[in-house]
């Protein structure tokens, strides 16, 4: 018996040194790996990632998928920037890297790291020169995110995987600057930002006062989205536009469009010289906050007298947003643009508003496809069972 305890002993020993062993090099490779464009998406793909080991090396290695096992010999390096994300007493490494004069409509495999210490090998494909394509958009997140937000993300995936980027309406999380909960938000959507880039804006939960009363963004924000800096000065973080195809998208920033008369005069102005440059067919604005709210208790008056009429004096077509945790669309009577809400996550408010709603619902987690093809724009929004809740199509000669 003594000799059968001792084997035990032995065993249950060699088991958890292997287990903190593979725990051990775990721990060191890159996570929070994310994708966004801070330049063209035709020749460019930015990445970013938290760095856990302690490589000096801030790398990335790209190469044309060839579907090839081979192919890491013909492999590109890339150098990258370091970032530092204070958090208290600890301060934490996030790497940033862009690959360079890429080949339009083309997947490439690519991973990143120190030189020791990577990540798998992902994929992501460039915007092509013109044809179809589609994009996933989702509402606000920011409760439960390991556990009821990741079914919306994932079943969306599921249904478009071949989105080539994923619109995320602000109040990603619930409480700015809240570091689990970010964990949290990379845990729900598990892989699918290392393939399919995100275009976030923020909302009121990505922000906080500071001990002067200024509004403060979330400082995890800058170090993980790497995104265009073709804003106005001051607001470059969250307020921006990217030319996708035939499409031009333009975040604003209507947390300080709300709080901030400079901010919010700065971004109308900038708002209407970028409508007015724009030579692409379709012109989709998001923001988190709605022109025009599900809550009679709500009543966002500047979005409504301010920026509105820019969006029509210029035809944008959708305006995504967020914020009221219920479903909606209307359009008041016009063909453009088309005013949309809608949730991903599992906190919910009642609609309690018609005056403008052709389309509406509450309690219910959403996601919503969009869809290019040719002149026309497809919509479509999906309950978690992958049941069509609305949709509807746009035209243009």
């Amino acid at each position: 018996m003594k000799i059968k305890s001792l084997f035990l002993a032995i065993a249950l020993w060699c088991s958890m040194a292997h287990g903190q062993a593979q725990s051990s090099v775990t721990d060191k490779q890159p996570d929070r790996i994310m994708l966004t464009w801070s330049d063209d998406p035709s020749s460019t793909q930015s990445v970013s990632w938290r760095a856990t080991g302690n490589g000096d090396k801030i790398i990335g290695q790209i190469a044309e998928e060839q579907s090839n096992p081979d192919f890491e010999t013909n492999a590109h390096t890339v150098e990258g920037t370091q970032s530092y994300l204070e958090r208290g007493e600890q301060k934490d490494i996030y790497n940033h890297v862009s690959f360079r004069n890429l080949k339009p409509g083309t997947t490439y495999t690519y991973r990143v790291g120190d030189g020791t210490h990577w990540s798998a090998w992902n994929q992501f494909k460039t915007a092509a020169q013109s044809g179809d394509f589609s994009f996933i958009y989702l509402g606000d997140a920011q409760n439960d995110l390991r556990s009821r937000w990741s079914r919306t993300i994932r079943r969306a995936f599921q249904q478009e995987s071949n989105a080539r980027f994923i619109v995320h309406a602000g109040d990603l999380i619930n409480r700015s600057n809240t570091d689990e909960e970010w964990a949290e938000w990379y845990e729900g959507a598990g892989f699918i930002h290392q393939m399919i880039p995100a275009i976030p804006t923020p909302g009121n939960h990505e922000y906080r006062r500071d001990s002067t009363g200024s509004l403060v963004l979330d400082p995890h924000w800058k170090v993980q989205f790497n995104l265009p800096k073709n804003g106005p000065v001051g607001l470059q973080d969250a307020v921006y536009y990217l030319d996708y195809q035939d499409l031009r998208i333009v975040s604003l920033n209507s947390q300080l469009i709300m709080l901030d008369s400079v901010a919010a005069s700065t971004q109308e102005k900038w708002l209407e010289s970028v409508l007015a440059s724009s030579t692409k067919k379709w012109n989709i604005v998001v923001m988190h906050h709605p022109v025009y709210s599900t809550a009679k208790s709500r009543d966002n008056t500047i979005l409504r007298e301010r920026f509105k009429p820019i969006f029509e004096k210029y035809g944008v077509d959708l305006v995504l947003q967020g914020h009221d945790h219920t479903y909606a669309r209307g359009s008041l009577g016009r063909k453009r643009p088309v005013y949309l809400l809608s949730v991903a996550g599992p906190k919910m408010y009642e609609s309690d508003s018609e005056r403008w709603m052709d389309v509406a619902t509450a309690q219910s987690q959403l996601y919503q496809v969009i869809k290019f093809r040719a002149n026309k724009l497809y919509f479509a929004s999906y309950k978690l069972n992958g049941q069509l809740f609305d949709s509807f199509e746009l035209s243009k000669k």
